[in-house]
């Protein structure tokens, strides 16, 4: 039995699905950005299925990697912005419950 396109992407919307609900369903700010990190997991991982199955030559494989990259650097930058604004509300609010943050609303 060889894994084929198919499974990856069925990996990659569960992947994708447990990141959505942990985002809906959770109210602690550190696991919302873990959630954030396991959805981008996920469009990675059909990415790269997508230009492992799909190239017919070696530049359109490499299509895939090449945006992989880019998505990993966003995503750093983006867990280095979000741990410096959760530390922030750490330290002004004591806590990083987001049910508990309506600083905004008002």
């Amino acid at each position: 039995m060889s894994i084929g396109l198919s499974h990856y992407l069925i990996v990659a919307g569960l992947l994708f699905s447990i990141g959505a609900f942990g985002v809906l369903l959770r109210r602690n700010a550190l696991i919302v950005l873990m959630c954030l990190e396991l959805m981008l997991a996920a469009s990675i991982l059909g990415l790269v299925a997508f230009s492992r199955f799909n190239a017919t030559t070696e530049h359109a494989l490499m299509a895939g990697p090449v945006f992989v990259l880019f998505i990993i650097a966003i995503a750093a930058c983006e867990v280095a912005v979000g741990l410096a604004i959760i530390v922030t509300l750490w330290r002004r609010r004591q806590t990083v419950e987001l049910n508990e943050l309506n600083a905004l609303k008002n």
